[in-house]
C-alpha cells in the first residue's frame, strides 16, 4: 500500500474499495486496532506498495487465570423516527447513514457543524435526534451542539467519535442535558441500541 493509505489504515470506516455492491466498511483494522490497545498492546505495520503487509502486534506478558463470561445475545432494534447525522467525513457518513436507513428510520445529513446547525433549525420541528461527529473543521462537534440547545434545549443528541470518552468528550457530556456517546467504530446493533436509549429516555 502507499504510505497515504498505510498512515490512515487504522481510522474507523476509512476504506479503500470501489463505491458498488461490494465495499468495505473500514470497520476490520479499526477495531483490531481498538482490542490492541484496549489490551494495553501495541500495533505496527510496514508496507511496500506491489511486495505486501507485514502487521506486528505486541501484548503484555499475562499468567492471569483466563475466566470466560457468556456473552448476553445482541438485540437489533429498529425505529422510524427522523435522524440527523453530522460528520466531515463523506466515507463515514455514507457507511453510518446506511446503517441508520437499514434500522428503518429517516435520515438527514450534514457535512460540517454549521451545516448541521443549519439544517436542525431548518427541520427543528422533526429531527428526533442528532448523532454529532465531535472533531469537525470550523465549528466544532461541541459548539454546534451547543447553538443546537439553544434553539432546543430539550434535543436529544449521540455525540460520536473516534477517541475514548474522555477529554474535551468528557466534557461536553457533563454539560448534562438528553445527550449520550457512542465510539468510532460501531456495529449495526451497538448503533441501533444507543439510538433507541438515546430517544426513548
Amino acid at each position: 500500500m502507499d504510505e497515504i493509505t498505510r498512515e490512515r489504515l487504522f481510522e474507523p470506516f476509512f476504506t479503500t474499495k470501489e463505491m458498488g455492491m461490494i465495499r468495505g466498511t473500514g470497520l476490520g483494522l479499526a477495531s483490531v486496532y481498538g482490542i490492541v490497545k484496549g489490551h494495553q498492546g501495541a500495533i505496527n505495520v510496514q508496507s511496500e506498495r506491489g511486495k505486501g503487509a507485514t502487521f506486528n502486534i505486541y501484548f503484555p506478558a499475562s499468567f492471569k487465570e483466563v475466566i470466560c463470561e457468556p456473552q448476553p445475545k445482541k438485540i437489533t432494534k429498529l425505529g422510524r423516527e427522523t435522524i440527523l447525522l453530522a460528520d466531515d467525513e463523506a466515507n463515514i457518513t455514507e457507511v453510518i447513514g446506511a446503517m441508520i436507513e437499514e434500522l428503518g428510520y429517516q435520515l438527514l445529513t450534514a457535512g460540517s457543524g454549521e451545516e448541521a446547525v443549519d439544517v436542525y433549525l431548518a427541520n427543528s420541528g422533526r429531527i428526533d435526534l442528532v448523532i454529532m461527529d465531535m472533531i469537525m473543521p470550523g465549528l466544532s462537534g461541541g459548539a454546534a451542539i451547543d447553538a443546537i440547545r439553544t434553539e432546543n434545549p430539550e434535543a436529544r443528541i449521540i455525540l460520536s467519535s473516534g477517541y475514548s470518552l474522555d477529554g474535551e468528550a468528557q466534557e461536553i457530556l457533563s454539560r448534562g442535558g438528553n445527550i449520550s456517546f457512542i465510539q468510532k467504530p460501531f456495529e449495526l446493533t451497538d448503533l441501533s441500541q444507543k439510538i433507541r436509549e438515546a430517544l426513548d429516555s
